[in-house]
């Protein structure tokens, strides 16, 4: 059994861990400063922040095996197109971020409830016009999960030289009571 909950102080840690340890052996970066600042500074850039939210999974024990943030940054140009950038503005914009959950724990509905009432936030919290991600198709899973929440809006693997290689989603916006099939953890 699994809790969903909004972050406090005393969980980023152990939040952090598991962002840490997924950039480390799911993606194989490690820690970039200039894509992952947020992990080092959680509580600056999600529990601060106006219109912006860190949620953590915990399993029966209360260990922290799941994270999940929207901020309202949109995609920036560069690295990404202009017109992506132009579409997904800042402030209008929910970016779904950090939606991790450790290996030993996935395949049990915790992404999908995260995203869920991220998505919730989102829609309750006012001016967002769009739920915004993007994910790189190498991280085994990440991309039949997300396309199976979402409208793929741009794929970087069919542009000229492909790219970041990066897939580029847009979601729904979600109101309280409004799950995605199969979220309730």
């Amino acid at each position: 059994m699994y809790s969903i909950r909004t972050a406090t102080r005393q969980d980023l840690d152990d939040a952090r861990s598991v962002m840490l340890d997924t950039v480390y052996r799911d993606f194989g970066t490690g820690y970039v400063p200039r894509w992952h600042a947020d992990i080092v500074d959680p509580a600056g850039a999600y529990l601060v922040p106006a219109r912006h939210t860190l949620l953590v999974a915990a399993d029966a024990a209360g260990r922290i095996v799941g994270t999940g943030a929207v901020d309202a940054r949109g995609p920036q140009c560069p690295p990404n197109p202009r017109w992506l950038a132009e579409r997904y503005p800042s402030g209008e914009t929910a970016q779904l971020r950090r939606v991790y959950v450790r290996p030993e724990h996935r395949r049990r509905g915790i992404a999908r409830e995260l995203v869920a009432r991220l998505a919730e936030f989102a829609a309750e919290e006012g001016g967002y016009r769009s739920l915004y991600l993007h994910t790189d198709p190498a991280v085994p899973g990440a991309e039949p999960f997300w396309r199976s929440l979402g409208e793929v809006v741009h794929d970087e693997r069919a542009d000229a030289g492909g790219g970041q290689g990066i897939v580029h989603f847009e979601l729904p916006l979600r109101r309280a009571g409004a799950r995605w099939a199969g979220a309730g953890v």
